[in-house]
């Protein structure tokens, strides 16, 4: 019989194993830019630290294990900016990522006022630009990431976080 993913706020102690899944994850997207400098490859475990205990963040687990994590604060112009959305590679394509994703957006806007909510993902990302947009997330703009990759720009209003599921 196996165990069912659950998806709960991550804890102080979640930070080191959401800092290695992070790391394997963000592995593909380095090949995809032959660029293994990208920020989730080069973040440290105090940064990560740092994170969970600042921001609102999510993991998925299977058992006690982080599978899954998502991260997400609100800016000063009231919209929430998610980001590092990374599913262990043998469980995606399952929901998961929609899941956390979920539950951030649903934390950020009730918990914490969101607006709306951004998240940025690289250009030749075509798994992640296809979860976004099923989503309701719609492209509204380019930029570079401060490791040099391509971005595209995505958004949707908080109030559509529920018509999500």
């Amino acid at each position: 019989m196996g165990m069912s993913v659950t998806i709960s706020a991550a804890a102080e102690q979640d930070a080191e194993q959401i800092f290695r899944l992070q790391y394997l994850c963000f592995q593909s997207e380095a090949a995809l830019y032959g660029n293994y400098r990208i920020d989730p490859l080069v973040q440290s475990l105090d940064s990560v630290r740092a994170e969970v205990t600042s921001d609102c963040v999510f993991v998925a687990r299977l058992g006690e294990e982080v599978v899954g994590s998502v991260r997400g604060r609100v800016t000063e112009d009231g919209s929430a900016a998610i980001g590092k959305l990374c599913v262990h590679p043998r469980l995606q394509g399952h929901g998961i990522g929609a899941r956390l994703l979920r539950a951030a957006e649903s934390a950020l806007a009730e918990e914490r006022g969101a607006t709306s909510f951004r998240l940025f993902t690289g250009h030749r990302s075509e798994g992640n630009l296809r979860l976004y947009r099923k989503v309701g997330y719609q492209t509204v703009g380019t930029s570079e990431g401060t490791d040099g990759v391509p971005m595209i720009v995505l958004e949707k209003p908080a109030g559509t976080y529920a018509a999500t599921a």
